[in-house]
């Protein structure tokens, strides 16, 4: 089973139930901001990448009819919530605070947030140390949480997208930026940044801002849908899909 690549169009249909004999359809929210290694959109304007690979073999192991939905970063809550999409699937975190407003399935993976800098900026991943320094971070994720946080004697300059912190790190309008490892990691090994940066360590883990790992978002309430996705992501990690998927691009175990 392959994840439907379609554009939100309207309100979307609630989660649905086709009788016996058919599987219930779900919509699938990702961010419509790229966001390499996990999610992107190739030349043809198809998705692809780690999540999307793991969605859809969720999807599939769990017998779920389900059609990718990009939706922009910012109101992809607003939009589960508004029952525009029914699960969302993009590198979220499991926060005490997004918990507030709506439920997780189990984690699907798990990695350290860090700082990344100039390689000539002698610099560590401390508030102490980035005091007086300009940090990016992207627009309502848990590191611009964390940021406002801790480094608070530095001056934080949000974006709507990683990549554009990143490009300002490597044109030096920026000292540092902060996010997930694994995407930092994709960032310092691409060709422009290799040119300039590297990964200065990770921050001290807040577990109330960061985290516990990524699952999926899940209105509260709809426990039959959590159940799916957990029952998918049990069944791929048991049979090896999910080792396999996530071997094609990372060196590292990021189950948690």
């Amino acid at each position: 089973m392959k994840l439907k690549n379609v554009l939100v169009s309207g309100l979307a249909a609630a989660a649905l139930m086709a009788g016996t004999a058919g599987a219930m359809e779900l919509k699938i929210g990702v961010a419509a901001e790229p966001y390499p290694p996990f999610s992107s959109p190739n030349s043809s304007g198809e998705w692809e990448g780690w999540e999307i690979e793991i969605m859809d073999a969720v999807c599939a192991a769990a017998e779920l009819d389900c059609v990718l939905t990009p939706v922009a970063w910012d109101g992809i809550i607003p939009s589960l919530t508004g029952k525009q999409i029914d699960v969302i699937m993009s590198s979220m975190s499991i926060t005490e605070e997004r918990q507030k407003t709506i439920d997780f399935s189990d984690p699907y993976y798990n990695t350290p947030a860090v700082i990344v800098a100039d390689k000539s900026l002698d610099v560590e991943p401390t508030p102490e140390s980035l005091a007086g320094k300009i940090v990016g971070v992207q627009a309502s994720t848990i590191h611009q949480t964390y940021a406002q946080q801790y480094f608070t004697d530095s001056e934080i300059r949000v974006y709507q997208t990683q990549d554009e912190a990143n490009q300002d790190v490597f044109s030096g309008r920026i000292d540092a930026t902060q996010a997930d490892s694994i995407a930092m990691a994709d960032f310092v090994e691409s060709e422009t940044g290799a040119a300039c940066c590297e990964i200065k360590g990770s921050v001290a883990h807040d577990e109330a801002i960061l985290g516990s790992g990524v699952g999926a978002g899940i209105r509260k309430g709809d426990d039959d849908i959590r159940e799916a996705i957990n029952k998918g992501i049990a069944a791929i990690k048991e049979d090896g899909t999910y080792d396999e998927i996530t071997a094609k691009y990372f060196s590292v175990d990021i189950s948690g």
